[in-house]
């Protein structure tokens, strides 16, 4: 049966295509709601998907960093992750900032600055991701604008939604799978994207994680 699109691109949808062959036709888990097997029939009803404690985000490449000593403007600074993953700031010279946390790089750059300053007191603000894949979610499909996001701590599937502008309106919202894991740990999770975004049904929202993949089909019919 030949299928016409009625947006997205051509290679948007190979993608959709060969993600969705990953899950099968088995009984894919929905987060927030009853399972529901890929060929849209329903399936037991289990509990939700069980939400993992979310990791803090770890600085990388090419990340704009915002340096804040507090009473020391002077020592504060704006700077970019060089790509070996170091920064230098006044007074502190190629620091590795890479798979820190910015908790973690102020904790350091405090113990570098003892040496000049009486109890410095630092703020690392992360101004721009530049994260790999594993630090981000991504979303393809029929999302306005399919893109792909820095994870912040706290993150739900909401917030994703939001910052992609919603759903268009030919996708299957309802239809829509998170892909969480990689190689034989791969899981899939139906969403109920429609019910969050059209109805405001909160009980939809779920947490998203670094690294997950959110997929939106078109409804052909």
């Amino acid at each position: 049966m030949m299928m016409i699109l009625k947006t997205g691109s051509y290679w948007l949808a190979l993608i959709g295509v060969t993600l969705l062959a990953l899950a099968g036709c088995e009984s894919i888990p929905s987060m927030g709601g009853d399972d529901i097997a890929a060929d849209g029939d329903k399936a037991p009803v289990v509990a939700d998907a069980p939400v993992q404690a979310a990791p803090d985000y770890l600085i990388g490449p090419l990340d704009q960093l915002q340096i804040f000593v507090w009473r020391a403007p002077e020592l504060s600074t704006n700077v970019t992750v060089r790509p070996d993953g170091r920064i230098s700031t006044p007074l502190v010279e190629d620091m590795m900032a890479a798979d820190k946390t910015p908790s973690e790089l102020a904790n350091d750059i405090e113990q570098v600055l003892g040496s000049y300053v009486k109890k410095p007191e630092v703020t690392v603000i992360v101004n721009q991701f530049s994260s790999t894949f594993d630090q981000q979610v991504r979303v393809l499909g029929e999302a306005q604008k399919p893109v792909a996001l820095p994870y912040q701590n706290g993150m739900t599937v909401l917030d994703v939604m939001v910052a992609v502008g919603g759903l268009t309106e030919f996708a299957a919202g309802n239809k829509a799978i998170l892909y969480r894991g990689q190689g034989a740990n791969r899981k899939a999770y139906r969403l109920r994207l429609d019910d969050l975004m059209r109805k405001a049904d909160v009980q939809a929202n779920v947490p998203v994680l670094p690294g997950d993949v959110i997929l939106i089909p078109e409804s052909f019919w």
